[in-house]
């Protein structure tokens, strides 16, 4: 009379667990082999002459670490310590050329206008005359002042005012106009032979007039 486990024959029983322990134990040997492995390599990590210099160097690096940090602190006082001093630093600038008597020409008389970022500061105004040049400063505090301002000295102050927005607003325009794609007909000449033919046809001129009121 056979015997029967579970349903199946004590014969087949017998086998199906033989090789369930033969794939035990060589799944046992496989980990056994890359812990033997990586025991090796930790004690030669650990052990003697580097085992030393890898403790040196963990202690070095987290000193560099706290350096680090200490010399980000210090840069942050730093810039926060510029950025107060550059509220004070005149950075905004505006020039007008005008003609300050009926009898002179040329626009020597300017007015020059310099702010900070508080649009405080002062205005310089010389005007010349055939009997001389005759200077006056007058202080701007938040782009006012106390002592009545001619057109021109309001003119430069305004320039002034907004010279960091006519920046913003030229650096926009440019970075708006760049275009790395070009689709140029092959039958049609090329942008270079275009001006090369509309400089031929042009004349020379000795003279160029330049126009410095917009400086």
């Amino acid at each position: 009379m056979d015997t029967t486990i579970f349903g199946m024959n004590i014969k087949t029983f017998c086998v199906i667990l033989l090789v369930l322990v033969a794939i035990l134990l060589i799944l046992l040997l496989t980990v056994i082999s890359k812990l033997n492995v990586m025991a090796r390599k930790y004690e030669a990590l650990m052990s003697g002459k580097k085992g030393a210099d890898l403790e040196k160097i963990i202690r070095v690096r987290f000193k560099e670490m706290d350096q680090v940090k200490a010399n980000a602190k210090r840069v942050t006082k730093e810039h926060k310590e510029i950025k107060r001093s550059l509220k004070s630093c005149y950075s905004k600038l505006g020039i007008v050329k005008y003609d300050a008597f009926e009898q002179m020409a040329g626009k020597l008389s300017f007015v020059i206008a310099l702010l900070n970022e508080d649009n405080s500061g002062f205005v310089f105004n010389s005007m010349h005359s055939r009997e001389g040049c005759f200077n006056y400063a007058k202080e701007i505090i938040k782009g006012e002042s106390y002592i009545p301002l001619s057109d021109e000295e309001k003119e430069a102050i305004e320039k002034a005012k907004t010279v960091q927005e006519e920046i913003d607003d030229l650096t926009n325009e440019t970075d708006n106009d760049l275009n790395f794609e070009f689709d140029i007909p092959v039958n049609e000449p090329s942008p270079k032979q275009i001006y090369m033919a509309n400089n031929a046809e042009q004349p020379m001129e000795n003279e160029v007039e330049i126009d410095v009121r917009d400086i």
